[in-house]
């Protein structure tokens, strides 16, 4: 725990859990920072606790301190304790906004209250220090761009704290008799991370679309075990920007060489994690097939021994409730089990019984109706976990991964999460995508820059032509229920009011993408 004096000067922040009695003093003019001892602290400063600070950023009134102002212990991992960040401040260092123009007061998505609801990551963190920082893993470091006025001093590591933006769950768990921990820990990548549609591919660095790298730790008597899998979007160049549509089409850039970030990205992976064994479901039929078909001939062009691929239909071989069929994948994968490593699928009964010691020989996990039903609902903790990050909602079909069967109440919200992203795909994904941006540091904000690119002016469409649709069918459903004195008078208004918001209709999804809510900061970056 720590304590944050202010003053109209300075902050001060007092870390009281080392005994060292070091203070962190940060300028709120010249914005410098340094440390001091608690005696510099004046009498009148405001006191309050908070956990520890996350970073700083600029935004249009000045400079900001981010502060974690509660926290919540999930557990303790291989002896370390783990942390959620549940609630967080924002806090400027100025102490008005006299000093901004009109434009700039105008610019809400990059003030404080407008910005940081929507991006800061419910995350898990630990405390830093020089080594830890250094040997973390940066592709999963979310506040790496706030710190960067800390790291150059390595004193002043010891008052801000790492965040990682993902799942985790730590069970105590028995099976036979036998006490063991297990855990799953799912971290996102920083890099190229964003919402669901506006964010695909990869980039010219080989980093594909919210990346997930997801861990299953088992540990039992001093043994320990893990299993590592990994997920993003298919790595190459392409987009699939919103336009109304319910599924907007896949575009596979023309314009680039696929195969050199294509490359860079299993490189990376297989220095990384070793032998990848590639599962894709997507459809190999429709708007994905030429996914489906690009992803394979890159494949089959790399030529690399150290990977695997196989294509799984998962609509097509399960569509009418045929869930029995993903033995098929199950079959598929167990081929190379052995000689590529494990797969998810068949982690939980290889590994506790051929590397822990917990299932008697020939036990399979499935006999085990307790510790199965913690396995599957984690698993489908952790799916909810990572679509909310990036689709907005849960995840669909849930039910079937806590139950093994599909349920009503499983398919009313599947139905239901279908419209939410719909509408947030459309409609607000483009200010969370400016949000994710500002707060990784994709977009730098220049205090004296009077201009925004938030300020862009609407086409005349914009609003033209929900009005018209909207006015033309109200105007069709009152001559129905308002009927003329001859039928052939109410189905001639009927008609020209039903045409009329059909055709406006029509014209609003032609139009499609001058409609949706996109993101301004980065767009022309993100949409490569």
């Amino acid at each position: 725990m720590e304590i944050k004096h202010t003053t109209a000067e300075k902050f001060y922040i007092e870390a009281c859990d080392d005994g060292a009695g070091d203070v962190l003093a940060i300028d709120r003019v010249s914005t410098e920072v340094t440390l001091a001892v608690r005696k510099d602290i004046p009498p009148s400063a405001v006191t309050r606790p908070m956990c520890g600070i996350m970073g700083t950023i600029r935004l249009v009134a000045g400079m900001y301190l981010i502060v974690i102002t509660k926290k919540k212990k999930v557990g303790d991992l291989l002896g370390h304790a783990v942390w959620k960040a549940t609630d967080f401040d924002i806090i400027s260092y100025k102490k008005t906004v006299l000093h901004l123009t009109d434009t700039q007061v105008g610019s809400s998505v990059l003030h404080e209250q407008n910005v940081f609801p929507s991006c800061l990551p419910s995350g898990f963190m630990g405390r830093l220090s020089i080594s830890l920082f250094k040997g973390a893993d940066q592709r999963f470091v979310w506040n790496g761009h706030l710190l960067r006025e800390f790291m150059a001093q390595p004193e002043l590591h010891k008052f801000v704290y790492p965040v990682i933006h993902g799942f985790i769950t730590m069970k105590s768990c028995c099976i036979n008799g036998k006490i063991f921990d297990w855990n799953i820990i799912s971290r996102r990548s920083c890099f190229r991370a964003g919402v669901r549609y506006y964010i695909r591919g990869i980039d010219s660095e080989g980093h594909a679309a919210n990346f997930v790298e997801t861990e299953q730790i088992v540990q039992y008597n001093g043994a320990k075990a893990s299993f590592v899998q990994t997920r993003g979007s298919i790595p190459f160049y392409w987009s699939q920007r919103p336009n109304l549509k319910y599924k907007p089409k896949p575009q596979i850039s023309k314009s680039v060489n696929h195969l050199d970030g294509f490359q860079r990205h299993f490189d990376s992976q297989i220095i990384t994690y070793g032998k990848q064994v590639i599962l894709n479901l997507v459809n190999q039929k429709g708007s994905e097939k030429p996914l489906e078909q690009a992803f394979a001939k890159m494949v089959d062009s790399l030529g690399n021994g150290m990977i695997k691929y196989v294509a799984f239909d998962f609509h097509k071989e399960c569509s009418r409730m045929r869930w029995h069929r993903l033995q098929i994948l199950v079959d598929m994968v167990a081929e190379i089990q052995n000689e590529f490593g494990l797969v998810l699928i068949s982690l939980t009964k290889t590994v506790t019984k051929n590397r822990i010691g917990v299932l008697h020989v020939g036990q399979r996990i499935e006999e085990q109706a307790d510790f199965e039903k913690i396995y599957k609902n984690a698993w489908a903790d952790n799916a909810n976990a990572c679509a909310k990050q990036y689709a907005g909602t849960g995840a669909l079909k849930t039910d079937f991964t806590r139950t093994g069967k599909r349920t009503q109440w499983g398919l009313l919200m599947d139905g239901w999460n279908s419209m939410i992203r719909y509408y947030k795909n459309n409609f607000s994904d483009g200010f969370r995508q400016d949000s994710i941006d500002l707060f990784l540091g994709n977009y730098a904000v220049e205090e004296a820059d009077m201009n925004t690119p938030l300020h862009e002016p609407k086409d005349w469409k914009f609003l033209t032509l929900p009005i018209i649709m909207v006015v033309a069918f109200s105007m069709c459903i009152i001559c129905l229920l308002m009927a003329g004195d001859t039928w052939t008078e109410t189905l001639a208004y009927v008609l020209f009011w039903g045409s009329a918001s059909v055709v406006t209709a029509g014209v609003i999804l032609f139009n499609g993408r001058d409609f949706v809510d996109a993101p301004k900061l980065v767009q022309k970056e993100k949409m490569d």
